[in-house]
């Protein structure tokens, strides 16, 4: 049944969640995080299993990121299209992709020398080469005429001639590196932090302001369409920066891990995850604040409906990217674009990717099919849940597989199973961070914009 909500049954200053229904919460995943964080820093330091936290933590950290990322998505493509029905959910949308910019904390670990030379090959060599051009005092070396070397982007030197020449074995060029040194360009260690401090910089910047402008509406004397129309200009600028944050997120962080391979539908494939799980996490979140009170005047099983068809979508999305890719690399049968699925179609990795085939795509498809299921609270918590536990699956085929070696260094057993709980421990440690502060943003803020000219229609939602 569709809602009858009047302005009168609107509270002139919002809603807010109490602070005693999100103390114990927030307490909790404080203090998970940081054991975690303890936890973190003494096995990113052992040299038994530091090799192989390093891809727990990334595994982690794409995970979380992908979450905030979706929210960011969800709350700009409101703004852009002018959706009313969202309304009353939308700044769910916002607290959930404000969630981003602070997981700038969590990518700290990963701007460490030593965790990039664990994961990223090509970042190791290039700090081979660089070490090539100092002497035993750490001072560069000079040529035969007393000028001191230079390297180029590439980590290569440059002689007069502008030729590039090799100083040792270790070094890169076209002829023994050839995939390498074309991409040097691109893959070389000052652009590459550069993108990730831009990443933050700009679409958290972006999301803040959009948060901002939503908030500062709550308390406007006199709202107007006005603000409106200024947010979705300002996101229209945005929606193009997250489209390119996010693809280079999922290029520079986990395409990076091997440097051979290259897709051009990674970073769709990438999105396709943010938006689907992203969109479980706000109808979980919507469910609980429901249960705890909050948001009942100003949302209806209407809401839920219209989410779930959203879910539903990017399940089909999902689906359709992922086949899309796997189908064109292996027509065309590249050596540098199979390796990244015979890695993954061989042992016991091939049983897991293919129940991505029925776990992350048919089975979903299925359940969210009748309408009553999306309007169900029991039924869409338990299918949301198991999306998302999907989502862990499937970034976790995506990165784990290239730890390789430090799985099983000297066919230790006890190694074996210690980096299986590894990937626990970050995994935890990073929810905990993301928890805690996804929580912190719902408290800071009105549950929904109160003073959103549009409020009413979306209260009365029918579809």
């Amino acid at each position: 049944m569709a809602h009858n909500v009047t302005s009168k049954d609107l509270p002139i200053n919002g809603e807010k969640v109490k602070s005693s229904d999100l103390a114990l919460p927030k307490l909790i995943a404080l203090v998970v995080f940081v054991a975690g964080a303890i936890a973190s820093y003494f096995l990113f330091n052992d040299e038994t299993f530091g090799d192989g936290y390093s891809y727990s933590w990334l595994f982690a950290f794409m995970f979380f990121i992908s979450l905030a990322l979706g929210g960011c998505f969800w709350a700009t493509l409101h703004n852009v299209t002018n959706s009313g029905w969202g309304v009353s959910v939308r700044r769910l949308m916002e607290n959930l992709g404000f969630v981003f910019p602070f997981m700038a904390v969590i990518a700290i670990p990963l701007m460490i020398p030593s965790v990039q030379n664990d994961l990223y090959e090509w970042m190791e060599t290039h700090r081979e080469v660089a070490h090539d051009y100092l002497d035993a005092e750490g001072e560069p070396v000079k040529n035969d005429r007393d000028q001191i070397i230079t390297l180029d982007h590439a980590g290569m030197e440059k002689t007069d001639h502008g030729a590039y020449t090799s100083p040792s074995g270790k070094t890169f060029d076209a002829a023994h590196e050839g995939l390498l040194y074309k991409k040097a360009w691109y893959m070389n260690l000052p652009f590459w932090l550069g993108r990730v401090i831009g990443f933050f910089v700009l679409l958290g910047l972006g999301i803040w302001i959009q948060r901002k402008m939503s908030i500062d509406q709550d308390t406007d004397p006199n709202p107007t369409c006005d603000r409106l129309i200024k947010t979705r200009k300002l996101s229209c600028l945005i929606m193009p920066i997250f489209a390119v944050v996010a693809t280079f997120i999922a290029l520079d962080f986990m395409m990076a891990l091997d440097y051979k391979w290259f897709s051009t539908m990674y970073g769709v494939y990438f999105f396709a995850g943010c938006a689907l799980n992203s969109m479980a996490v706000l109808m979980l979140t919507l469910v609980w604040l429901r249960s705890k009170g909050y948001l009942k005047t100003v949302t209806s099983t209407e809401h839920f409906h219209i989410m779930g068809k959203l879910l539903f979508a990017f399940v089909v999305f999902w689906a359709y990217v992922s086949f899309a890719q796997f189908m064109l690399i292996w027509y065309a049968n590249i050596t540098e674009e199979t390796t990244y699925f015979i890695l993954r179609n061989t042992g016991a990795w091939w049983g897991w990717s293919l129940s991505l085939v029925f776990g992350h795509f048919v089975i979903p498809f299925v359940l969210l099919l009748p309408h009553y299921v999306k309007k169900t609270n029991w039924m869409i918590v338990t299918i949301c849940t198991y999306i998302l536990i999907y989502h862990a699956i499937d970034l976790y085929i995506a990165v784990i597989p290239e730890r390789g070696v430090s799985l099983t260094r000297g066919q230790d057993l006890f190694v074996e199973h210690s980096a299986y709980l590894g990937d626990i421990v970050a995994f935890v440690t990073v929810g905990a961070f993301f928890i805690f502060m996804f929580l912190r943003n719902l408290g800071s803020t009105n549950t929904y914009p109160n003073r959103d000219p549009r409020i009413l229609e979306s209260a009365n939602l029918h579809n």
